[in-house]
């Protein structure tokens, strides 16, 4: 059976556990993050900050963050206060991705971008506030008393989501721009995106064991799937970038192709990145499985990525 070919019950279960993390961590950041119950100055940042936050998506990150905790028998109350940590950085990434100076986009998940709803230098500020916060909820003692894996949870986060990680990946992704296709490289394009993308599925995965700490054959397993599935994802979004709608994704379409970015589309084209998004989910499931029943819900999460892209 091909890993997009999910049982009914499979994508049920799987939608359950979704629905149940997302309201467990929208329930956590809606204490977590300030509210504009007054007309003050800053209440205008605030309401941008959960405009975005709260306006959907299927919180994978989070997901990936407590499928990891479960496996590894960690406490529900900090992992669950490192998803929300892991969303507000997450939707930081999307609120300045979506900026004239950067995507140009006026719709993500399916509403209004957030310098569409509000203006440019709001959702700048939003976006800062936002990360600002995730390190806020790592550093507060309810979420792990011992201020080494505090600081270890901060120094994770710093480094998938700073030049090392995330935004370097970003700016490699914007030199990439215009590139013909016969100068794309497969390996420079991977390398590209597991920074891009693949930093912040890592941590994921690397967060939950800094928790709870975990063996070398865990840590070598967890590390590995996180790697494949964060760049199958990446595959997965550029198959959905050509052959998506806007109702679907909640997105513009072509948005990559139209901005002539370097995607692993252009370059495999769309049944060659979804091959090799299968190969790589596969791959991240024959890495969990050896670590027992707890590895479920990793495995379905392997499958559900490459659904999204058939």
């Amino acid at each position: 059976m091909l890993i997009a070919q999910m049982e009914a019950d499979e994508i049920q279960e799987l939608e359950s556990y979704f629905d149940t993390i997302s309201q467990a961590v929208e329930g956590e950041l809606n204490m977590l993050l300030p509210q504009a119950e007054d007309e003050t100055d800053d209440s205008r940042l605030f309401e941008a900050m959960r405009y975005s936050i709260f306006a959907g998506g299927k919180r994978v990150r989070p997901v990936l963050v407590m499928a990891t905790n479960e496996l590894l028998k960690g406490k529900t109350p900090r992992a669950l206060r490192v998803a929300a940590a892991m969303e507000a950085l997450h939707t930081y990434s999307l609120i300045h991705d979506d900026l004239p100076c950067m995507d140009d986009d006026d719709l993500r998940r399916g509403k209004p971008t957030c310098h569409v709803q509000f203006d440019e230098a709001t959702a700048l500020l939003a976006g800062d506030a936002l990360l600002t916060e995730a390190f806020s909820i790592l550093g507060d003692r309810a979420t792990h008393p011992d201020s080494t894996v505090r600081i270890d949870l901060v120094n994770l986060f710093s480094r998938s989501a700073g030049a090392a990680g995330m935004v370097g990946g970003q700016m490699i992704d914007i030199a990439s721009e215009g590139k013909k296709i016969e100068d794309l490289d497969q390996g420079a394009l991977a390398r590209l995106q597991r920074k891009k993308t693949g930093a912040l599925f890592s941590a994921c995965c690397e967060a939950a064991m800094i928790l709870n700490g975990a063996s070398k054959e865990e840590h070598h397993r967890l590390t590995s799937y996180a790697r494949n599935i964060g760049l199958a994802f990446q595959m997965v979004d550029d198959v959905l970038d050509v052959v998506g709608n806007e109702e679907e994704m909640g997105k513009r379409a072509r948005s990559d192709a139209d901005s002539g970015k370097a995607t692993f589309a252009t370059l495999l084209g769309v049944e060659g990145a979804r091959m090799q998004a299968n190969f790589l989910c596969d791959q991240a499931i024959q890495f969990v499985r050896p670590l027992g029943k707890g590895s479920r819900t990793l495995e379905l999460l392997a499958r559900f990525i490459v659904a999204r892209g058939h």
